[in-house]
């Protein structure tokens, strides 16, 4: 069924990050950080792969993500929703759903035999096709997603995700800089806000992650 409620933005952020919280997919340790896949120090990590085997909070976030790029981009604004392999396939099938439309997926890399293919399913030349993806850091990942749709012929100005990190200010201009306007549902900076309202973790620790957050490049040049 197609969405027709439009909460506000801060209700979906806020709540987002509640149901993160809630399904344990969020993971604060400054005293011992996590790795991240460029190599990198992290004292926070999420796992928005938890989020499929949650159906009430699986189908309330994709009713959000569904109306937030509706909000955004427009009713008619799309002709395929497209999933980046692997984390971003789920997420697509349920939005295309709820948003009436075709659904296909993009390989991270031709899969070396038969069609050498990267995109699966039918994507027709001049489709205006919405990809859609569980979370962004730096936007980097998405820039060979969009180049494998507009290859096929097809249009991809937009991508949507679940969580956006939302403190590497190169992000959005990345991403711009391709002609891709990026649509969200909340931040790290939501996550705190909420994690402090419910006193999910301890003080120290919130406080650690908050000093990543402000300035995580230099946090994380300080720890090698």
């Amino acid at each position: 069924m197609i969405p027709t409620a439009y909460p506000p933005r801060d209700a979906i952020a806020r709540l987002t990050a509640r149901m993160l919280l809630e399904i344990e997919a969020v993971h604060f340790n400054a005293a011992e950080p996590f790795t991240l896949s460029s190599g990198l120090p992290s004292p926070t990590y999420i796992d928005c792969r938890k989020l499929i085997s949650f159906p009430r909070i699986r189908a309330t976030l994709m009713d959000f993500l569904s109306v937030t790029v509706m909000r955004d981009a427009g009713l008619e604004a799309f002709d395929n929703v497209a999933g980046g392999e692997t984390a971003g396939i789920p997420f697509a099938a349920l939005v295309a759903e709820r948003m009436a439309l075709p659904m296909t997926y993009v390989r991270k890399k031709p899969k070396g035999y038969g069609r050498n293919a990267r995109i699966e399913g039918v994507m027709g030349e001049g489709d205006r096709v919405l990809l859609v993806e569980d979370l962004t850091t730096d936007g980097g990942s998405k820039l060979s997603f969009v180049d494998a749709i507009r290859d096929t012929g097809a249009t991809c100005a937009h991508t949507a995700v679940i969580f956006f990190y939302g403190i590497f200010p190169e992000t959005e201009k990345t991403l711009g800089d391709h002609g891709v306007a990026l649509h969200y549902l909340c931040t790290w900076r939501d996550v705190l806000a909420e994690a402090r309202a419910q006193g999910t973790f301890d003080a120290a620790t919130l406080d650690g992650v908050e000093s990543f957050l402000d300035d995580p490049r230099a946090w994380q040049a300080a720890r090698g």
